[in-house]
């Protein structure tokens, strides 16, 4: 069949930087361990099959820099096989709890199979390194990954410091070439937040790319003659891909989406809820709380607290069944708007990650089969990349896409409301203080590393170098830049709009409210000890072990 259009998929791989060491008593940290467990592992194996099946097929995922610093981070990775191994025990403990029940007995069995297999994959075939693993699919070419902000900072609320903004996209753009080697080509806009103010700091830093929410580019002036089925162009030369509504729907909704399908696996039916007491106290959160421990025997079965227990097979059956409707549901989507179109629609697929796998416990195996059948089965379209489809089309219609996000309602209510307009203050005026101290302080680096340039000569010609290092001049202008760094990291861990949306949906709240407290205060005290010139080496060198994000950063990004 003649090929008339693309599908492109983009996971949005993210979660804010949650690092505790010290303390194992941290429930917040497991969203990275199940996120390695339910998606990141799954979307790998699949990836491998798809290859050694020469299965051509096209996929993008941004994936963010507190995620990747938490896949690096040496603590984490030792943390995540130390909740592998109790998941192990207790799935162990499952088999002999469950004899009662043939259909619950193979499902544990399953469990404790799947754990001690992702045990195997992380630890010793992977070597705890995640990040490598997507590397090498973007290496050869079936994976694009794309960068985010540092912090996933919001930039519709941060603009009014530009500068502020400048720095998300400046550090995003870096930690993505110290992890992979290559510049990113494009970005995954936090919360998709499209403000034309940013468009000139995204081609500074070489982006070329952004996704946007569908009435990003739906009411942008002028409106652009295809809709979401193609890209536009600002006139600041940026290009927005808008999401697609219909296929987003059909995986999305709660009504008739695919994930909410009688077969598939209860996220919220969990041993952790549900098994006696003193049985499940060790595997649960250190203060006695019930949790989620990952081991779920019941499926949806429907509108009922009477659940049947989950039939992998049936999940499968109802996988495969939807991934060819889903590819019929494009093939018609491309075909009818081939007719009006002068080059192939690309039909845009964003979709948070963890809903592959975490939430949609199905998800990665739907994709799996969806890719196969995309390349084996009579179907009109391709697979592309956005980078791919801008290579291939590169004429694009110049429009003023309009402000807007992904969030509920579609623009900023998520992130300033009543619940959460406190925080912003404090951000703002810390945004303020950290372009004070750059610009205060902007002699300060070069003066060190002319020091150290010296110190290094010395050592090559053989010399003592304490005529330098016992210097003040050396010592102030070492601790100061470090101080400065680890201002700014506290100010862009301050500004996740993950803490904001926390606090929106009334989940973690506490947590939420604490960090942007710990954050700000960390920030304020730094202020403080640099303007008066009396820098707290203990206190610095505390929260730079807890906060370790970003090696590299450089304050001066702020001037």
């Amino acid at each position: 069949m003649q090929k008339k259009g693309y599908v492109s998929f983009v996971l949005h791989a993210h979660l804010p930087f949650i690092h505790h060491p010290e303390s194992d008593d941290y429930l917040e940290e497991s969203w990275l361990y199940e996120a390695i467990s339910e998606t990141y592992i799954p979307l790998l194996k699949n990836f491998k099959k798809l290859v050694d099946e020469k299965v051509n097929f096209r996929i993008t995922m941004s994936m963010t820099p507190p995620l990747l610093s938490m896949l690096d981070s040496k603590l984490l990775q030792q943390k995540y096989i130390n909740y592998l191994e109790q998941l192990i025990e207790l799935s162990e403990k499952e088999i002999k709890r469950t004899t009662f029940n043939q259909k619950m007995n193979n499902l544990s069995k399953y469990y404790y199979e799947r754990y001690s297999e992702d045990l195997r994959l992380f630890r010793d075939e992977f070597n705890c390194d995640l990040i490598s693993q997507f590397k090498h699919f973007q290496d050869i070419g079936v994976l694009e990954i794309i960068t985010c902000g540092a912090t996933h900072g919001y930039f519709p609320i941060l603009y009014v410091n530009e500068k502020t903004v400048r720095a998300q996209i400046a550090v995003g753009v870096q930690t993505y070439e110290r992890f992979f080697g290559r510049k990113p080509r494009g970005i995954w806009l936090p919360e998709c937040g499209y403000i034309p103010e940013a468009d000139k700091y995204l081609r500074e830093f070489g982006l070329e790319y952004a996704i946007v929410e569908s009435h990003g580019i739906l009411y942008a002036n002028p409106t652009p003659i295809y809709g979401t089925l193609a890209p536009i162009v600002s006139p600041q030369g940026f290009t927005v891909f808008g999401r697609d509504m219909e296929s987003s729907r059909q995986v999305w909704s709660s009504i008739n989406g695919y994930p909410g399908d009688f077969n598939y696996r209860d996220f919220y039916r969990d041993i952790g809820y549900e098994a006696d007491y003193d049985y499940i106290k060790p595997y649960i959160a250190h203060n006695g709380v019930r949790v989620h421990t990952g081991i779920k025997y019941h499926r949806i079965t429907g509108k009922t607290d009477n659940k049947d227990i989950y039939d992998i097979q049936w999940a499968k059956d109802s996988a495969e069944k939807q991934a060819g409707h889903f590819l019929d549901s494009r093939t018609a989507q491309i075909e009818n708007a081939s007719k009006y179109m002068d080059k192939p629609p690309i039909v845009l697929c964003p979709y948070d990650a963890e809903l592959y796998g975490h939430w949609w416990y199905e998800g990665p195996y739907w994709l799996y089969i969806l890719f196969k059948k995309i390349y084996y089965d009579e179907c009109n379209f391709e697979l592309i990349t956005p980078s791919e489809y801008m290579d291939k089309y590169p004429e694009i219609q110049q429009c003023e896409p309009c402000r807007s996000s992904w969030g509920a309602n579609g623009y900023s209510e998520v992130w300033l409301n009543p619940s959460n307009d406190y925080a912003h203050r404090h951000l703002h005026v810390a945004g303020d203080r950290m372009c004070e101290l750059a610009y205060k302080f902007r002699d300060v680096y070069d003066t060190l590393i002319d020091l150290e340039n010296k110190i290094k000569q010395l050592k090559l010609e053989k010399k003592s170098v304490t005529t330098i290092t016992s210097t003040s001049k050396y010592k102030n202008a070492k601790l100061q830049v470090r101080a400065l760094n680890q201002a700014a990291r506290e100010l862009l861990l301050a500004q996740s709009s993950d803490w904001l949306f926390i606090i929106t949906n009334n989940t973690m709240v506490d947590y939420a409210h604490r960090r942007i407290k710990d954050h700000i205060g960390r920030f304020t005290k730094l202020y403080e000890q640099l303007s008066s010139n009396k820098i707290d080496k203990k206190f610095l060198k505390e929260i730079e072990e807890k906060d370790p994000i970003f090696p590299e950063i450089d304050y001066r990004i702020y001037l």
